[in-house]
């Protein structure tokens, strides 16, 4: 089996109007979408109750078929399907999940040529976000999307998305940059070393970082909450921010 948990730490830093960072330890789920039919162990279910799960309905599509899903996604933006996908995402624990963004990758051999970022905010909105990969090195993958949905209440819904990607056998890497008038007004990152997909390893991660999930929506009130205390603006969503949307 190819599926992988990456373990790491998940690192935020504002830069304007006012910084603020703060850095908490986090960990990703790899799913390689040739071997969907293996992502289940005693401590893991697929569209079913478990510890951990993975929930076709969480993320784009209609289908319960989640590479039909997939596959419906990739034929809107005129891409067809490669030998080599991976959808990397956070599981539900305990049936709850909250996912700011998943990602899935696709390969041409072992080269990451696109990525879809598939980015959820707190007042049920929901976008993907197509980005053509490039890079000059072979190691570090990256392109850009313009911001078109609410995600932050501080924070206006423009500038423009620098989205950064290192994929190896043992380390994950991914950054973005929200980009104002050529301004770096926040980055966010995440490094992560991989675990093997096993019973073992649910068992390691829910003993180390508990409801992960649930941690995810309290820890985003409580830095909005310190954010409001150093006196930023406000911003509201719109009608289209509320919902779910390419």
């Amino acid at each position: 089996m190819s599926h992988l948990f990456f373990e790491g730490t998940v690192y935020h830093k504002r830069y304007s109007p006012k910084k603020h960072e703060f850095t908490y330890p986090f960990y990703l789920l790899d799913i390689d979408l040739t071997q969907l039919s293996s992502l289940k162990n005693k401590l893991f279910s697929c569209n079913g109750l478990n510890l951990f799960s993975f929930k076709t309905k969480d993320h784009f599509g209609n289908s319960n078929d989640f590479m039909e899903n997939v596959q419906d996604l990739l034929k809107d933006f005129g891409l067809n399907p490669t030998q080599k996908m991976h959808f990397i995402t956070l599981p539900r624990v305990a049936n709850f999940v909250f996912n700011p963004i998943s990602l899935l990758i696709i390969f041409d051999e072992d080269k990451p040529t696109h990525l879809f970022a598939e980015v959820n905010n707190y007042n049920g909105g929901r976008i993907i976000y197509p980005v053509q990969l490039q890079s000059k090195d072979e190691k570090t993958f990256e392109g850009d999307a313009m911001k078109t949905m609410y995600v932050s209440p501080f924070l206006e819904t423009k500038g423009n998305y620098k989205f950064f990607l290192r994929y190896e056998a043992e380390k994950l890497f991914i950054k973005i940059d929200l980009m104002e008038d050529d301004a770096k007004k926040l980055t966010a990152s995440f490094h992560g070393k991989a675990k093997v997909f096993q019973t073992k390893s649910v068992m390691s991660l829910f003993a180390k970082h508990s409801f992960l999930t649930f941690w995810v929506v309290t820890r985003t009130l409580w830095q909005s909450f310190k954010l409001w205390r150093k006196g930023l603006t406000f911003y509201e969503p719109k009608a289209n921010d509320k919902i779910r949307r390419h």
